[in-house]
């Protein structure tokens, strides 16, 4: 994608466009944007002139640019449109095929494909109709980049935010490119904690919230992969574009893991299973008695491991949660299960758990390296393109090894 063109619609997540242009042209790309009337209330022309280099439209009756059809050309230009932020009301422009102003008008007389990047209240989010566009949309193959989880300009808490420029950015270069090393990759991840039960009403578990795992079933998906997501309890929404499967316990999730494993290529355990589970479940709830009770937990089965032991096993990524000696014991667990790589953070008060920055240093054999605090958003796609780059090193030198023994043959 070499000609963006960018429209923008009137929300607030407006103010981030002129860095997203920044970040567009600072990859090579050429940026020309549309504003709505609306937008013009959250960022000026003048900036946007400034930080593209291009005239900004917004009107569809603008005499001189339209002596010439100006519209038409624009709509020719672009290899892609892009509509960030995506108010709801101009969801339903897009799928009723509005034409009543100059964005809707370009995004209906152009043949590029239609990005749009939602972002509104998490409660207009969750209306049915605003689902009901965004299916409709999806069916016809726009994009859809997944509003995130987080604060909102409202007060609120909830999915309605506009991801970073960065995210956006790694989206376009990822959906659009044919010639991506993952496109149409087989990709399995395990994400949030599991639940052990102890009777009817209890269980152990952690304070995993999934919120990694999440983010890199998005980021893959972005990238063209076939991903399936194995999720333990959380409430966060599933991501769009995925195969989703619920689970609770960790027996649940290894038999789940192993029903999806055929042809998968790579497969990453971001899940926090529990070690351990009650040996003797009780069928009824266990009553108070005395001052102390006691438990006999039995090991887990161990995921990672059962996947990384299988004959022909994927490319296996494990996640190691750590409160010391991060670089120790992750090394220690990239050895022992034989793993291509290993996602090691510490956790702690604000950080690593149930929170939406995350730092990690990633091993493998021979190599390592470290991504400072940032969003868990931002930090998945980073993540999937050291894995890809790992990944298709294991392909070469695999071909590699084959062409060897054919030869000695």
């Amino acid at each position: 994608m070499k000609n963006i063109l960018l429209g923008i619609t009137g929300s607030i997540a407006a103010y981030k466009t002129p860095e997203l242009i920044r970040s567009f042209r600072a990859n090579g790309m050429s940026v020309r944007v549309v504003l709505s009337e609306s937008a013009k209330k959250f960022v000026t022309k003048t900036t946007l002139q400034a930080v593209s280099s291009n005239e900004v439209r917004s009107s569809l009756w603008d005499e001189k640019a339209e002596a010439a059809m100006s519209h038409i050309e624009l709509a020719r230009w672009a290899d892609c449109i892009l509509v960030a932020p995506t108010t709801a009301n101009f969801m339903s422009k897009l799928v009723y095929g509005s034409a009543e102003d100059l964005l809707s008008t370009l995004c209906v007389a152009s043949e590029a494909p239609i990005i749009i990047s939602p972002a509104m209240n998490s409660v207009m989010w969750a209306n049915k109709a605003v689902e009901e566009n965004k299916k409709i949309l999806n069916e016809r193959g726009v994009g859809i980049i997944e509003p995130e989880y987080g604060d909102q300009a409202c007060g609120e808490i909830g999915k309605g935010r506009m991801p970073e420029p960065d995210v956006i950015l790694d989206y376009i270069e990822n959906k659009y490119s044919l010639s991506s090393p993952l496109r149409s990759k087989k990709i399995l991840i395990t994400a949030g904690p599991t639940r052990e039960a102890i009777d009817p009403i209890r269980y152990i578990s952690n304070r995993s919230s999934g919120k990694m795992g999440y983010a890199m079933a998005s980021a893959f998906s972005s990238f063209g992969c076939d991903v399936t997501l194995i999720s333990g309890p959380s409430h966060l929404p599933t991501p769009d574009g995925i195969k989703m499967v619920k689970v609770e316990s960790t027996q649940e999730m290894f038999k789940a893991v192993h029903n999806n494993l055929p042809k998968v290529e790579i497969f990453i355990s971001a899940a926090a299973v529990s070690d351990y589970q009650c040996n003797n479940l009780s069928n009824q709830k266990i009553k108070k008695q005395g001052e102390t009770l006691s438990l006999k937990l039995t090991k887990s089965p161990d995921i990672l491991s059962s996947v990384a032991e299988q004959k022909k096993p994927p490319f296996t990524v494990g996640f190691a949660a750590e409160t010391e000696n991060l670089k120790k014991y992750a090394k220690e667990k990239l050895r022992l299960k034989s793993l291509d790589m290993i996602i090691a953070n510490k956790v702690g008060k604000n950080i690593g758990f149930d929170v939406d920055e995350n730092a990690v240093s990633v091993f493998w054999n021979g190599g390592e390296k470290k991504f400072e605090k940032k969003r868990k958003t931002i930090l998945a796609q980073q993540l999937v393109e050291l894995i890809t780059e790992r990944f298709c090193l294991k392909l070469d030198n695999s071909k590699m090894k084959t062409s060897n023994v054919m030869s000695i043959r």
